[in-house]
């Protein structure tokens, strides 16, 4: 044990007592290194939980990356690119893919029901009204492959729905804002509209609502049916065939119906693409009639290019009786077939002319809707590593044409929540400047009792010259002072900030207005390897900052500082 070192022990021993003039001052510096150590390891757990709590909801409802059309900038209104991608298998295999997903965005309106809101007029009369509210929404349309983790997570009512390639459904999960507003619940039908050529009416079931205090998402996401999304966006086509009312000189007229694409369509009835839309004749024999349609656009050499993939419509026609009579069918006043309806789709029914009967059966396309989605959701396993995973991502896909001549580009979350995280982003400014002028409070106070100890031991200090102490060997006795007082108000800052974050993690006493920071309450992250650098960083700076008020002692005279009282 040095000498330096017993003599620090033996005074620091009296020192509880001290003297009236540095009792105060050392009370000073032990509170405002305390009070120091608890903002900062407060502002370091509260904004790094602000963070992480901002990043992995924000992430939630979207991902890391967003694999979309280039031609595009938002990932809600962007043009539908290919599902079946020849990158998405290996994609979920890279390094550092957490988890790859298909979706398809679609703005929607909600509809409550009608309910009567009674009031008094200013003369007294008891009067009422009916009233409905709407909210507008975007419907994230997710498939089988989608990872349901977060919504799990927040789900607070009723269950998450079950999407399957098989059957379309029309269960929605909705958020507690949605539900509130329009005052939905559980197991409720809900009208909804969507702007097309003309609007559309949809009907669909509540079957979970969802709450994660992210106001900005949850008043506008609702999760669906991929395949509902895609239909509603008229991505590709569906084909069918059907049957005019009127006859042409006797011949029945078969018409191809289109629906989707860019309205500008070819059909193949059997003999090549033309751009007759149908055909007429007498049926004298079982039949099946087969359209492929597709539209197209004609490029700068003048051919016709596909643009969506085609689809494929059937007519059967099954005759019974004298099959090569001519077809004189019955007709209404109007002039019209008169037809029998076997099915209350309407897609079956029957045609009868004197010497025979014709029974249609129609099956329309299934569509190309559901090859097309908005994009590839990219999850990466570890934030740190999302800059490099992302641009891994895009030397596979960007640049790099598709089999279906696609041009594709991949966006972080960064970019495409840009508001949200260019906020995040002066937390840390903040944090810094928090963090230095507290230390700074802290090595100022601690610099003054320092003196103020130098001071009030002048004597001390000629005595230990006197008897052939070096400067240096008595600065080290009064810094050592001054670690052990850094010491004991750090001891008692991390008591009081850890208690802190300790009640509010589990807690949450206090709150926030979700509406304005996204949260409910004050989130609290504190790792270990944050506390431990801001402990040792704080006492050696204010440390090492006290050597610089030390150099006092170097000043004292012993002659001079022995006759000093």
């Amino acid at each position: 044990m040095s000498f330096e070192y017993f003599i620090s022990k033996r005074i620091l021993k009296n020192e509880a007592e001290g003297t009236k003039v540095s009792r105060p001052i050392v009370r000073i510096s032990l509170l405002s290194i305390a009070l120091a150590v608890v903002v900062n390891l407060i502002t370091i757990a509260v904004v790094t939980g602000f963070q992480h709590e901002v990043r992995q909801k924000v992430s939630g409802f979207g991902s890391h990356a967003f694999i979309m059309n280039t031609s595009e900038s938002s990932v809600y209104e962007c043009d539908p690119i290919y599902k079946n991608q020849s990158f998405y298998p290996n994609l979920k295999k890279m390094n550092g893919v957490a988890h790859v997903q298909y979706v398809a965005y679609k703005p929607v309106l909600f509809q409550s029901d009608k309910k009567e809101i009674k009031y008094t007029l200013s003369n007294g009369k008891d009067t009422s009204k009916t009233q409905q509210e709407i909210q507008g929404a975007i419907i994230k349309g997710v498939g089988e492959n989608f990872d349901w983790s977060f919504f799990k997570e927040h789900l607070v009512k009723g269950k998450l729905p079950i999407y399957n390639e098989e059957e379309v459904s029309n269960d929605l999960l909705i958020s507690t804002r949605i539900a509130r507003d329009l005052n939905y619940k559980v197991g409720d039908e809900i009208r909804a509209f969507f702007v097309k050529k003309q609007p559309v009416k949809r009907m669909f079931k509540v079957v979970g609502i969802y709450e994660t205090g992210l106001e900005e998402f949850d008043k506008k996401i609702v999760i669906g049916d991929i395949k509902n999304v895609q239909k509603l966006n008229d991505w590709g086509i569906q084909a069918s065939i059907t049957l005019d009312d009127t006859l042409n000189k006797g011949y029945l007229v078969f018409r191809g119906n289109i629906t989707g694409g860019n309205e500008n369509y070819r059909y193949d009835w059997g003999n090549g693409y033309q751009t007759a839309r149908g055909l007429s004749f007498c049926p004298v024999k079982d039949t099946v009639i087969r359209l492929i349609a597709s539209d197209f656009i004609v490029d700068i050499n003048g051919k016709n290019e596909v643009t969506s993939i085609p689809d494929t419509a059937y007519l059967s026609i099954k005759i019974t009786g004298e099959k090569q009579s001519i077809c004189e069918f019955n007709l209404n006043s109007d002039g019209e077939i008169q037809r029998k309806y076997l099915n209350k789709k309407g897609t079956k029914y029957a045609l009868t002319c004197p010497n025979k009967t014709l029974e249609f059966v129609q099956k329309d396309g299934k569509g190309s809707f559901q090859n097309y989605v908005s994009g590839f959701e990219v999850t990466v396993k570890n934030w740190d590593d999302l800059d490099k995973t992302i641009n891994s991502i895009k030397k596979k896909i960007e640049f790099i044409p598709t089999e279906n001549l696609e041009e594709l580009k991949v966006t972080s979350i960064m970019e495409n929540q840009a508001d949200i995280f260019v906020w995040l982003g002066f937390l840390d400014l903040n944090v810094y400047i928090i963090l230095i002028l507290m230390i700074v409070i802290g090595i100022i106070n601690m610099g003054s009792a320092l003196l103020v100890l130098i001071l009030v031991r002048t004597n001390f200090i000629g005595m230990m010259k006197s008897m052939g102490a070096t400067n240096w060997s008595i600065r080290k006795i009064f810094l050592i002072q001054g670690a052990y007082l850094i010491g004991k108000g750090m001891i008692l800052g991390n008591i009081v900030a850890l208690s802190f974050c300790f009640i509010q993690s589990h807690f949450g006493i206090m709150t926030l207005n979700p509406e304005v920071y996204y949260l409910s309450k004050v989130p609290i992250e504190l790792s270990f390897m944050h506390w431990l650098v801001l402990n040792i960083g704080t006492l050696v700076i204010c440390v090492l900052a006290l050597v610089v008020p030390s150099f006092v002692i170097t000043r004292v005279n012993p002659v001079k500082a022995i006759k000093f009282n």
